[in-house]
Formats: C-alpha cells, sequence, structure tokens
C-alpha cells in the first residue's frame, strides 16, 4: 500500500501524483483520502488503516503540509514505522518550504526543483523499487532571507530559522553601482558596512556587493533586517544574500520573495 499524505490545500498538484500511481498500481493500492475515505467512514480509522497497510509512505512536503498537525501525525508516524523497517518513507519536497532536518538525511523528490514530469517518474520509479532519483539541490541551511517591497525600498530580513548564528556578517550581491542604491540596517543602531565591486563568486559571476555586519548574533524571531533604497530613478536589483559562516568564508543562503509567514 503506498500512503499519499498531504495537506488539502495542495491537492491541485497532489492529485496529478495520486492519479500516476494509480493508473501504475491501481487504485486499491494507493491511499488517498478523495477515494479511499467515503461518505460515511470514520475519518480517523480509515486514516489508520492506511497508516497500518502502507509500505511506502509518500510525504508531500510544503509550507501547508508541515503547518498541519494532522499531517504531522501522520509522517511522524511513518518516522517511526521506518526506523522500526516496517515502511519506506520518501518525501517529496512541493514548494520551498525548509525541510524538517529529520527528513534532510534521505533522499527526497524535488518535484519544486526538477519540475512535475520527472517527479511523477522518479516517484514512479521508487514506488517499483528502482532508487534511480538523485537528491535533491537543498541542503540545510538555518537562515533564510525574506525579501519584499516597502515603499520604493526592498526589504530583507535574514531569519535564523532555528537556532543561534553566532556571526552576523552578510553580503547583499547587487547589480547596482554603489551610487545607485542607499542600504540601511533596520534592527539596530550600529553596524559595520562597506561596498564592494566585482565580487567574483565561485561559479565565476561577478557581482557588486554591500557588506552590512554587527556584532551579536541573529537568532530566531529576532531578524537581521536591511532596506535598499533606489536612488537616481534606478530600481534595486539584488542577485543574493551571502552570509560570513567562517572569517573569510562567505556562503548564500536561500533567499524567499515575500515575507516570512510563521
Amino acid at each position: 500500500m503506498i500512503f499519499l499524505s498531504h495537506n488539502h490545500k495542495d491537492k491541485p498538484l497532489v492529485e496529478q501524483i495520486a492519479l500516476r500511481l494509480r493508473d501504475t498500481f491501481g487504485q486499491d493500492k494507493v491511499f488517498y483520502d478523495s477515494w479511499s475515505i467515503q461518505p460515511g467512514d470514520g475519518i480517523v480509522d480509515r486514516m489508520n488503516e492506511g497508516l497500518e497497510a502502507c509500505e511506502l509512505f509518500l510525504f508531500c512536503v510544503s509550507r501547508n503540509s508541515l503547518q498541519s498537525n494532522m499531517v504531522k501525525l501522520e509522517w511522524q508516524n511513518a518516522v517511526l514505522k521506518a526506523a522500526k523497517g516496517q515502511a519506506k518513507l520518501i518525501p517529496v519536497k512541493l514548494d520551498d518550504c525548509l525541510m524538517p532536518p529529520i527528513l534532510l538525511q534521505s533522499l527526497y523528490i524535488d518535484l519544486f526543483g526538477q519540475g512535475l514530469e520527472v517527479a511523477l517518474r522518479q516517484i514512479v520509479d521508487v514506488s517499483q523499487g528502482r532508487n534511480t532519483f538523485a537528491p535533491g539541490p537543498q541542503e540545510f541551511s538555518n537562515l533564510r532571507a525574506y525579501t519584499y517591497q516597502e515603499g520604493p525600498a526592498t526589504v530583507v530580513e535574514c531569519h535564523a530559522e532555528h537556532y543561534l548564528e553566532p556571526i552576523s556578517h552578510f553580503l547583499f550581491l547587487l547589480h547596482n553601482k554603489a551610487d545607485e542604491v542607499r542600504v540601511e540596517y533596520k534592527s539596530g543602531s550600529m553596524c559595520d558596512t562597506g561596498f564592494h565591486e566585482g565580487i567574483k563568486l565561485n561559479n565565476g559571476e561577478m557581482f557588486n556587493a554591500q557588506f552590512v555586519g554587527v556584532d551579536r548574533g541573529t537568532v530566531p524571531n529576532f531578524p537581521f533586517i536591511v532596506h535598499i533604497t533606489p536612488t537616481g530613478g534606478v530600481q534595486v536589483k539584488l542577485a543574493g544574500v551571502l552570509h560570513e559562516k567562517a572569517m573569510g568564508q562567505f556562503l548564500g543562503i536561500p533567499v524567499v520573495a515575500g515575507r516570512r509567514t510563521a
């Protein structure tokens, strides 16, 4: 039995997975609530039956599913079954959510990064025991930058999602020149700044970069915030955010368009 765990808000996408699995293995071999739970059935009882019978648990990981208490109970139950060798747990990443750290020890199917058709083929392959899929590109990152507009300014909030980051030194990569933008630190009053032209990354790309750093850590719920305001009628062209992990060693952190919602 293949158990498809998901949040109802993701159904338009998840149903494509369910239909492909149904066509390959048959509807009775796929637990998908739209056809596995019918009017008059006890929802909890049917879910328990599906979880008990499942040999392959596909966890559709998204911002929606990670915020669902019901889905949380499902996938944590699957983690315990997997630890006992009673089921196989395969995460399927649907959006740019942060993968729970406990799941990063396993390969996952990256639908968000690789597209629907590639992900569907990988899901069928792994369901048939052909473990041919490649790991997704995401590595665990405690830091994440959220960007949004506030009037003319581009706001960048660098959040520590799980634990303290002792070094709060960031490079904001730009396609702008120094006289085209004004960068302001908004999480306090004292900071170190500096504009650097022609920084070459390991992949060979070249950017200008605004350095902003403070002598304190970045902790959960206390983000490192900067406002980048255009001057002279140009647009802010933010290309990425780097964080100093060790002296002189800057690594990119994930950048998400929009405000942090949780």
